[in-house]
């Protein structure tokens, strides 16, 4: 058949087709978008981690290294690199949370001063214009409240005119006392008028019996009534068998219980602004807020930080999901405390609690730094610190394959880097990096692309 009437016959068989199909053309909406081309939906699932690499000798970043320096190893498997960018590359702005614990006893009684809180806001002031920055002060009173000094701002101005409310926070109960007494005025003596009313208002008083402090301090009998909570979260850690109550109050505090295995141990902490809850907060604020930033923690601390040893756990759980970077600045502790921490430290193990070290802990595992202060000029050197490791570190990526499906659980990543230097030795090289990953859609990119015709 020569290819005229090849032709003629395609043509024949493409008009009876179309004869056959009219009907259904003229009953149905016709699809416009096959007429066009076939759209497919891809979703590509990227791992991205943030890494800092130190010169393990001199401390300081290394800032020239190439995609193939690195490697990436997923549950010990190798992860061939598919994203990559270096400092001085585009790269996220900061939104860092500075949260100040100002105990008086612990980092209070440093904060408090003026020179410090000054240089402080200096190294802040310079930050890149994009990075944002947000204060917290906590445990400034003795009922360990908190108050947000400046919500995310740009504006360095309103950054020191934050840090300059911390000593005006740090007034004592006695200095608060005596501020009262001499506002009230001066004593006035009692006349026969009112010396009568003070008697009658004291017999009217004792008529009534008055509760006792048990009764006072007595907790509410259906705690689920209170109206300041928004949710309690129970779990049963499956390492140590300890069953975990959480009670998150809608100003963003918590109230941890511990119960041991056997139900004959338990701790409970007040209601505060722990580790836990910081990490809660901010690890919403990453993913929803600010998804387009880097965020960090700073907590400034003397390193004493009672914690239930569960929550320290899933608050670097929570870290790692995230990608939510914690630091701290660990003040001098008082001698006292540094006597008495070898103690604790046996009888935290037995009830369940860290007193002391989980700010180091936590920078560990998600790749953060611990930086200890003890002169004025350390805390420029200790914020310049953690804020240039911060913007030094290199972003690199790997894709997950379609049928990687989401399990739940930790993935533990390792970086390692092999450079060498100008001689050809292999340099000795720190990585600091989170140390794994969550499998969820989170990490999910959706593109759109056309099939081929």
């Amino acid at each position: 058949m020569s290819s005229r009437n090849i032709f003629r016959f395609a043509a024949k068989t493409l008009m009876f087709g179309l004869a056959l199909l009219l009907p259904v053309f003229a009953q149905t909406k016709p699809a416009m978008a096959q007429e066009v081309s076939d759209t497919i939906r891809v979703h590509t699932r990227v791992v991205f981690m943030d890494a800092l690499v130190k010169d393990k000798r001199t401390g300081v970043p290394i800032s020239d290294l190439k995609p193939e320096n690195f490697e990436v190893f997923d549950e010990g498997k190798p992860r061939p690199i598919s994203y990559f960018t270096r400092e001085g590359e585009v790269r996220k702005p900061l939104a860092l949370i500075l949260i100040l614990d100002l105990r008086d006893d612990g980092a209070g009684r440093f904060l408090k001063r003026l020179e410090i809180l000054e240089i402080m806001a200096a190294e802040l002031a310079k930050l890149s214009p994009e990075d944002e920055v947000a204060i917290m002060a906590v445990n400034f009173d003795e009922d360990g409240n908190r108050k947000l000094l400046t919500a995310f701002t740009r504006d360095r101005n309103q950054i020191a005119a934050a840090l300059k409310q911390v000593p005006a926070l740090m007034v004592s109960e006695d200095e608060k006392i005596r501020a009262m007494i001499n506002d009230s005025g001066p004593d006035t003596p009692a006349s026969d008028e009112t010396s009568d009313r003070i008697k009658g208002d004291k017999s009217e008083a004792n008529m009534g019996a008055a509760p006792s402090q048990l009764e006072i301090n007595k907790p509410a009998e259906n705690p689920a009534s209170n109206q300041n909570i928004l949710s309690v979260e129970t779990y049963k850690d499956p390492k140590t068998g300890a069953t975990i109550t959480r009670t998150i109050m809608k100003d963003g505090t918590i109230a941890s219980r511990r119960e041991s295995k056997t139900g004959k141990l338990t701790v409970a902490t007040g209601e505060e602004y722990s580790l836990y809850a910081a990490a809660r907060e901010v690890s919403q604020i990453a993913t929803v807020q600010r998804p387009n930033s880097r965020a960090a923690i700073v907590w400034v601390t003397d390193g004493i930080i009672p914690i239930i040893l569960e929550d320290r756990n899933a608050t670097a759980d929570l870290l790692v999901r995230s990608n939510v970077t914690f630091n701290s600045l660990t003040v001098g502790m008082r001698t006292l405390y540094k006597f008495l921490l070898p103690f604790a430290k046996p009888v935290g193990n037995w009830i369940g609690m860290s007193f002391s070290g989980s700010a180091k802990f936590l920078a560990k595992q998600s790749g953060g730094e611990a930086v200890q202060v003890s002169r004025t000029s350390d805390y420029a050197r200790g914020l310049s610190k953690i804020i240039g490791n911060l913007t030094a570190r290199y972003s690199l990526g790997f894709t997950l394959a379609e049928e990687e499906k989401d399990d739940g659980r930790l993935h533990n990543l390792e970086i390692r880097v092999k450079a060498p230097d100008a001689k050809g030795k292999l340099r000795k090289l720190e990585v600091n990096s989170r140390r794994g990953y969550y499998m969820t859609t989170v990490t999910e990119k959706e593109t759109t692309a056309s099939r081929a015709q």
